[in-house]
């Protein structure tokens, strides 16, 4: 079921963004278990060979990263950047790739004439919509978001919102971003996982979590944002 799924917390260095590099695949996890559910089948991701993760991480996920350096290649155009990962979804005809590309742009709102421009002449804001153009071109199940609107001006930041709630619902994507503003939790969460010092300290439905937090690290997050 598709649904949008929070991790928060205010400090750095409590594990959120590890665990969504662990779920994507970029790093090892020591012990445990990654149960992954799709069209019927279930499967344990850290009980695959790196060559069947990546297949699996290529077909079935994206990534958008706070810092669009790492998710994109700013030496190619923006068109290019989202051909790079059709082509990992085997597409190999140049014209479905380019009507593909010019069809994820307009999705993201990218003017798609600055297609053949290079992301570094883009605005913040604009090349995390490609970076998200990007991870969609092959039609993934789940969207991993790292801090995606963290440095962005707060106009920016909503924009940035109100696009990753469309496709949530047009496309019925699983969402799984990972966040510190209490604000962004509130707006678009329907579950939330709050996690301390690599630890989930609490979980369950957003609203539940804010009206009446149970835990005395979720009561002071909520506190200081209030």
């Amino acid at each position: 079921m598709a649904g949008l799924l929070f991790i928060i917390s205010a400090p750095s260095g409590s594990g959120k963004s590890t665990l969504l590099r662990i779920l994507y695949g970029l790093e090892s996890a020591t012990s445990g278990r990654i149960l992954f559910h799709d069209g019927g089948e279930t499967v344990d991701l850290l009980a695959l060979d790196a060559a069947q993760r990546r297949r699996l991480r290529d077909r079935k996920m994206g990534m958008v990263y706070q810092n669009p350096h790492l998710g994109l290649n700013f030496h190619i155009s923006a068109g290019g950047n989202i051909a790079e990962r059709i082509l990992v979804g085997g597409r190999r005809h140049y014209g479905h790739i380019r009507a593909r590309a010019t069809e994820l742009l307009n999705r993201t709102d990218v003017p798609v004439q600055r297609m053949d421009e290079t992301p570094a002449k883009f605005s913040g804001g604009m090349q995390q919509r490609v970076q998200i153009a990007k991870a969609l071109a092959t039609d993934p199940t789940v969207l991993f978001l790292d801090e995606v609107t963290t440095s962005l001006d707060l106009s920016v930041q909503a924009k940035i919102l109100d696009l990753i709630l469309e496709l949530h619902r047009r496309l019925h994507l699983s969402v799984l971003l990972v966040t510190h503003d209490i604000g962004v939790v509130r707006m678009l969460a329907g579950h939330t996982v709050v996690m301390r010092y690599g630890q989930i300290v609490e979980t369950g439905l957003t609203d539940q979590i804010l009206e009446d937090p149970q835990h005395a690290y979720t009561q002071e997050l909520i506190g200081a944002a209030l």
